[in-house]
């Protein structure tokens, strides 16, 4: 008598684990400014960059920090500023991930990095292209990691901003950071085209 209880004991557990369904969800980029909120995909081909910026976004790096070289046509910037030496504070330096199908193309979100012969980047630093042509030239030398799909219009308006003679905007664009975790229906939702 007791076999058959625990052969029924576990035949409900296999057959109700079975009847579940597991939901996937997707670690989204976050930047939401005073202008409004940019959301962007986080490439799986760039693992290393991808774990570096949600280590970070969790940390809340970013959120003390400005977008602090603003170029129309060109890129926004933020993180840990530009020195003469290099990054200011950069919490580690990572390998290059290039990907040929990755390329420098209007909301492209890239890691920075200074004139090092590795090209390594810097994982304090990130930017992203508000050229609408792209900025092809930069494919192959500086790291893309992720892809603004919501908030493109809060893109070109922080291009806009009113900088100095060193592309410092007059008045400080603020970051706030994070990795929201989406299903494909809330991506599908936010404005993704979602294909698995």
């Amino acid at each position: 008598m007791s076999r058959i209880l625990i052969f029924l004991c576990l035949f409900s557990l296999v057959s109700c684990g079975s009847s579940k369904t597991t939901i996937v969800k997707y670690p989204i980029g976050q930047i939401k400014t005073e202008m409004g909120e940019m959301l962007f995909w986080l490439h799986d081909e760039t693992p290393i960059h991808k774990e570096s910026f949600i280590r970070l976004a969790t940390e809340n790096y970013w959120d003390t920090l400005t977008f602090n070289r603003v170029i129309k046509d060109f890129v926004i910037q933020g993180g840990c500023p530009d020195t003469p030496e290099g990054f200011s504070d950069s919490p580690y330096l990572l390998k290059p991930e290039f990907n040929p199908n990755i390329k420098h193309v209007y909301g492209a979100v890239g890691a920075g990095r200074d004139g090092n012969a590795e090209k390594l980047s810097a994982g304090c630093q990130l930017y992203i292209v508000q050229n609408k042509e792209g900025l092809h030239r930069l494919d192959g030398d500086y790291m893309i990691f992720g892809q603004v799909f919501k908030g493109l219009d809060v893109l070109d308006t922080i291009a806009e901003v009113n900088t100095d003679t060193t592309d410092t905007p007059l008045k400080d664009v603020t970051m706030d950071v994070n990795v929201l975790y989406l299903t494909a229906r809330e991506l599908s939702a936010q404005g993704y085209n979602f294909n698995p």
